[in-house]
C-alpha cells in the first residue's frame, strides 16, 4: 500500500504513458478551517476520474464537474481559489469562512513525474520546482525542512521519502501496531528471525523479513522518515538492533518492557559504547500512558508517541508509561 500523495503520483505517471491527458491539483495555501493541509494532491484525468483529496469532497465534485463540462483546456499552470466568500465557503464546506487556494498542473512527460518516482524509491529529498509562467519543471535535492514555497513565478514542493516503520517481533501486538500503522500511511516492516512467531502471520501492506533484526537495520539504512520499535521481549533480538538504530538518524526509537527492563536494557546498551545522547533518544518503556490494556490499546499508545515525535510535539513527562507507573507503585 502507497501514501496518498505517491498514489497520486504513480497515478499520473501512470496516466501520462498511457496517452491520457490529467492535471494535478495542489492545496498551495489555506485560511481558516481546511479539511486538507498545504501540500495535500488530487490527481484528475480527461474522463473526470480522480485520485487523492484536497478538500471534503466538495472542491472535488466541482472540479470534475468543470472538467466533464469543458474538458481540460488549460496548457499552463493556473492558480485557483475557493472559499472567498461567507456563500462559497458553505458551499465547498469550508468552516469559518475557511479559504483554499489550489495550483491547477496540466501534465505532460515534460513534467518529470518518472524521474521523481525513480528519486522517492532511492529514498531521496526532493524538490520539484514548477514554473507558473511556462510549465517547466526542475528537480533538486531539498534541504531538511524545506516546505512548500509558492510566488508569484513558480511553485516548489517538497517530495521525501515515505514514512517507514520497522517493527521487531511478529506477535499479536506487533500485528495491531503494524495494521494501525498501515493505515496511517507507513511502510511498515515486520522482522522476526523466530518461525514460531512468524506462522499464520497475515497482515495486508506489511513486509514480513526473516533475518536478524540487528542486519535487517543496517540493511534498511534508517533516515530521518524511520521509526523502529522493538516488541520481541528478547535482549538477544532487541539490544543490538536498537543499538543500530540509535545510531541511526530514525527519528524514533521504541522498544516495550517494564520499568525495570528498561534500566537493564539501557544498562547493557552502554556496554556497545553508546553515548548518552544516543541512548536518550531510546523511547522505553515505549508509548503514552492511557491505562491501556490490551494490544490495540498498547499500539494505539505507541503510534500516539511516536507521531507526537515525528510533528515535533514536545510531550510532559506525566505521560509517560515510566511517570505514570512510578505513581502506581
Amino acid at each position: 500500500m502507497d501514501s496518498i500523495d505517491l498514489e497520486v503520483l504513480k497515478t499520473c505517471d501512470a496516466w501520462i504513458k498511457a496517452g491520457q491527458s490529467c492535471e494535478l491539483v495542489t492545496v498551495i495555501k489555506t485560511w481558516g478551517s481546511s479539511p486538507r493541509p498545504e501540500g495535500a494532491t488530487l490527481a484528475i484525468a480527461g474522463n473526470g476520474q480522480v485520485v487523492g483529496s484536497v478538500s471534503g469532497g466538495c472542491i472535488e465534485d466541482d472540479l470534475i464537474e468543470r472538467v466533464q463540462r469543458e474538458g481540460m483546456q488549460r496548457h499552463l499552470p493556473e492558480i485557483v481559489t475557493y472559499g472567498i466568500t461567507a456563500d462559497e465557503a458553505h458551499r465547498f464546506g469550508l468552516p469559518c469562512g475557511g479559504t483554499i487556494q489550489l495550483a491547477i498542473e496540466p501534465l505532460s512527460a515534460r513534467s518529470q513525474l518518472d524521474a521523481l518516482l525513480q528519486g522517492l524509491q532511492r529514498h531521496e529529498l526532493l524538490a520539484r520546482r514548477l514554473d507558473l509562467r511556462t510549465g517547466g519543471v526542475t528537480l533538486a535535492k531539498a534541504d531538511p525542512g524545506q516546505q512548500l514555497q509558492i510566488s508569484d513565478e513558480a511553485l516548489t514542493t517538497v517530495h521525501g521519502p515515505r514514512w517507514r516503520l520497522l517493527i521487531i517481533g511478529a506477535g499479536q501486538l506487533s500485528r495491531f501496531l503494524a495494521s494501525i500503522a498501515v493505515g496511517m500511511d507507513y511502510q511498515v516492516t515486520v522482522c522476526d528471525p523466530r518461525e514460531e512467531y512468524r506462522s499464520g502471520w497475515q497482515v495486508e501492506g506489511v513486509q514480513l523479513v526473516h533475518v536478524m533484526p540487528d542486519d535487517l537495520v543496517l540493511d534498511m539504512q534508517l533516515d530521518s522518515h524511520s521509526a523502529v520499535v522493538a516488541l520481541t521481549h528478547d535482549p538477544k533480538l532487541d539490544d543490538l538492533a536498537l543499538m543500530e538504530a540509535l545510531k541511526s538518524d530514525a527519528f524514533y526509537v521504541g522498544a516495550i518492557g517494564s520499568r525495570i527492563n528498561n534500566a537493564k536494557r539501557r544498562e547493557r546498551l552502554k556496554e556497545f559504547d553508546l553515548n548518552d545522547e544516543q541512548l536518550a533518544k531510546l523511547h522505553g518503556p515505549v508509548g503514552l500512558y492511557i491505562g491501556s490494556k490490551t494490544p490495540a490499546e498498547i499500539a494505539i499508545s505507541i503510534l500516539a508517541e511516536l507521531t507526537a515525535v515525528k510533528n515535533h510535539i514536545s510531550l510532559p513527562n506525566e505521560v509517560s508509561v515510566e511517570h505514570a507507573k512510578s505513581l502506581l507503585a
